[in-house]
């Protein structure tokens, strides 16, 4: 028997979880460094002309597809498909893709569990910058914290989610939220006041188009358009499961617009705290992934009561990674329950376990595997991390934007432009402008198809 759809206890909610699936790791562990490797202020201006011509349009027919057929990626498709046509098949990569996330997601949010509690037990206090490294490389050559710290965040999302969409995603995204919203603020004005923090800030704000050109055009297209897509989490039906739960009183396109907006307030503001910091302590801000385990520490042991400030940015840290795994967990979850009417609880006892055995590889992929698995091809000392986030974010996401683009402006082989539109201008709010669909059907998936294919031969060559 088909579950009841459920739905969300206020418009706040709404706009607060979607946020929060946008806001995670790609804001706050991914922002920071990818700016700092490809020229600060100036790839912030591209990142932000890709977010309004891709990321509202793109975000906005997710929602909209959800809405309308009141299903997840797994069934919106086959839902709302001409007879005959075979979009559904999309549904299959889109539900894959959130588990794909989630194997290298759930790892990146454990090790924030355990360097709060390291932060917290004073482990850097004293250590020089080598010393500091060291000890991130001995925690992630160690598989025992490593699968264990995962797989507490793991359980953790599940059983937030197997309380319900109101009684436990929502109200915990919530919290989670706006305790996030309340700690950044804090540490942006502790940042910025660093001494010798200006020169950082003037790298960040000012831009600086030589440094740009230095890191390649192409490669900071490629990485723009892959962090647009990355932290609103578009292209694989993360967002259309909010829409799937979200009445007709209020215009999609405006509530995009206030998610969106709140994603880069906080990415941002997340740069405000490390580019900063890192210039005043005289750390480099484009090292890559390790950046803010491997040198915020440095930072925090320079800092009048950095113990305390550490500890508060890593409980913030958690927020963000929780809000999205919780969000996404929420999707998958909805999978079984839309395709075989399953139970929300036994949804999340057979994910809980499914998710952990597909992190396994990631979480091992530092030690274990390390030295088995080769993965030159794709780049210098890159790890199945790595090889994860490029599935996700520079195939997968583009690609399933192209697929909801032509969705939702094919007439005759998909759901239609006319449909879509009047899906989206529902209720009150920010209107999306009708004429807008001669860019969205012939301009919009032809960009992005040039950007993808252009993006993997730069990477590759």
């Amino acid at each position: 028997m088909q579950n009841e759809r459920e739905s969300f206890g206020s418009r706040l909610g709404f706009i607060l979880i979607s946020a929060g699936c946008a806001i995670g790791l790609g804001n706050v562990w991914r922002f920071p460094y990818i700016v700092g490797q490809y020229g600060g202020a100036a790839f912030i201006l591209i990142y932000l002309l890709f977010l309004i011509v891709f990321g509202l349009p793109i975000m906005t027919m997710e929602f909209s597809v959800g809405r309308a057929s009141r299903k997840s990626i797994a069934g919106s498709f086959k839902e709302l498909q001409p007879k005959g046509t075979k979009w559904h098949l999309w549904g299959y990569v889109g539900a894959i893709g959130n588990y794909l996330l989630m194997m290298f997601y759930t790892t990146i949010t454990g090790w924030m569990f355990a360097y709060f509690i390291k932060m917290a037990k004073g482990d850097f206090v004293g250590l020089n910058q080598e010393q500091v490294i060291n000890e991130f490389n001995a925690f992630t050559g160690n598989p025992y914290p490593v699968v264990g710290f995962m797989i507490l965040a793991v359980v953790l999302g599940f059983f937030i989610c197997s309380k319900g969409l109101k009684n436990g995603v929502e109200k915990v995204n919530k919290v989670m939220m706006l305790a996030l919203l309340a700690i950044i603020a804090v540490l942006a004005v502790r940042a910025i006041t660093l001494p010798g923090a200006s020169e950082g800030l003037k790298y960040y704000l000012v831009p600086d188009f030589n440094r740009m050109m230095e890191a390649g055009i192409g490669e900071v297209l490629f990485a723009a358009l892959g962090q647009a897509f990355f932290t609103l989490s578009i292209g694989m039906g993360s967002m259309a499961i909010f829409g799937s739960y979200i009445p007709k009183e209020r215009r999609l396109f405006g509530e995009t617009i206030s998610i969106a907006a709140l994603d880069t307030f906080v990415a941002f503001v997340a740069g405000l705290i490390i580019i900063p910091s890192c210039f005043a302590f005289n750390l480099e801000p484009g090292q890559g992934p390790g950046l803010i385990f491997t040198t915020l520490p440095n930072l925090f042991n320079a800092m009048p009561g950095g113990r305390i400030w550490g500890t508060l940015f890593f409980v913030f840290m958690i927020f963000a990674a929780m809000s999205t795994v919780t969000a996404v967990f929420e999707n998958i979850i909805s999978f079984g329950m839309d395709l075989w009417g399953w139970s929300r609880k036994k949804a999340c006892l057979i994910n809980t376990f499914l998710v952990i055995v597909l992190s396994l590889p990631c979480a091992l992929g530092f030690n274990v595997l390390a030295p088995i698995v080769d993965l030159s091809w794709l780049g210098k000392d890159k790890v199945i991390l790595d090889l994860e986030d490029f599935i996700i974010s520079n195939n997968i996401l583009p690609l399933g934007s192209i697929v909801y683009v032509l969705f939702c402006t094919m007439k005759k082989f998909g759901w239609g432009w006319d449909n879509f539109i009047e899906e989206a201008n529902a209720g009150k709010g920010a209107r999306l402008p009708y004429k807008l669909k001669f860019y969205a059907k012939y301009i919009l998936p032809i960009i992005l198809l040039v950007l993808w294919i252009y993006g993997l031969i730069t990477i590759f060559m």
